[in-house]
């Protein structure tokens, strides 16, 4: 009885410690995991050189998402991004990485507005095939913004 007490003793141990080393193998990855769904760098990469996307949110001061009427959003693989409405491109650069230990989504164009207003190092809160959430809290007044692309 000794021994069978022992044993389950040392399985249960076993057990625990590979419970632990899984879960800190798993917490050092480079990926967000928000509600559940890990979401990494290159993932985002991959989805958003894919196809065409729209604005379909974006929140700053509140519903800005009309300046982004129109305006459909290319992202090819050199970093190069064009927002295209007619006749008019307006053409700018795109990253996505690791820091902080989340997944960032880096836009610039260079001042020129409205996009001026979306340019940031956002935070990927959350992505599918078809669309990709970001947000980004302000370190000057605290505020927080949302910016949504959903695929064409």
């Amino acid at each position: 009885m000794k021994n069978a007490n022992h044993k389950l003793i040392l399985q249960s141990f076993a057990k625990l410690t590979l419970y632990f080393v899984v879960l800190t193998v798993t917490s050092c990855t480079k990926s967000n995991s928000v509600g559940g769904i890990n979401i990494s760098a290159s993932q985002t990469k991959s989805i958003i050189q894919n196809g065409s996307w729209k604005v379909s949110y974006f929140f700053d001061s509140g519903d800005e998402t009309y300046k982004f009427s129109g305006y459909n959003f290319t992202f090819n693989a050199t970093g190069a991004v064009a927002a295209i409405k007619s006749s008019t491109t307006i053409n700018g650069t795109w990253s996505s990485g690791n820091d902080d230990s989340q997944v960032k989504f880096v836009l610039d164009f260079n001042g020129v507005s409205p996009f001026n207003d979306i340019e940031d190092d956002w935070h990927v809160i959350s992505q599918t095939n078809s669309e990709v959430k970001l947000i980004d809290v302000s370190g000057g007044n605290g505020g927080t913004d949302y910016l949504t692309f959903s695929k064409n």
